[in-house]
């Protein structure tokens, strides 16, 4: 599974539990809501990551593509 795909999967039992806590008041939906949220937390900074790290892949793939055409040769 993909971290985007057990982001959303976290948020669907967070709102699932926050439900049942606050309109049926099951006190151990509180706990459950709450372990959501902290590992929601931890898949978003490691989304987070992923992110960064593709996007500066993406740069540096730009960069050698473009040092390698001849068409975008530069003379300084």
């Amino acid at each position: 599974m993909s971290t985007h795909e057990t982001i959303l999967e976290l948020v669907e039992t967070y709102k699932s539990e926050h439900e049942k806590f606050e309109t049926k008041g099951v006190k151990a939906a509180s706990s459950r809501a709450r372990k959501a949220l902290a590992d929601l937390g931890k898949a978003i900074k490691v989304r987070r990551t992923e992110i960064q790290d593709k996007k500066n892949s993406m740069r540096s793939e730009e960069h050698t593509s473009e040092l390698q055409s001849h068409l975008n040769l530069v003379c300084r």
